[in-house]
């Protein structure tokens, strides 16, 4: 009886499908499961104010295009 390995990540079984499907398939499973944004993102120390500075700043330009599309457009004349 044949054993198979347990992985604890994202795999895919090549088996008979050419290498570049197995490595697309790879490449949407990490998109998929965030994992690879995690490793970029603890690839750094960043302080915890700079943390705070950063995500405030993406908050106000989230909340600059909210009211950017609210907005009524601007007369044309």
């Amino acid at each position: 009886m044949k054993k198979r390995k347990l992985f604890n990540g994202s795999f895919v079984e090549v088996g008979d499908m050419p290498i570049n499907v197995a490595i697309r398939k790879l490449k949407q499973k990490l998109d998929d499961s965030g994992k690879l944004e995690d490793v970029k993102e603890n690839m750094f120390y960043e302080k915890p104010t700079t943390r705070r500075k950063r995500k405030k700043g993406a908050a106000k330009s989230r909340w600059r295009k909210k009211l950017q599309e609210q907005a009524l457009p601007k007369k044309l004349y």
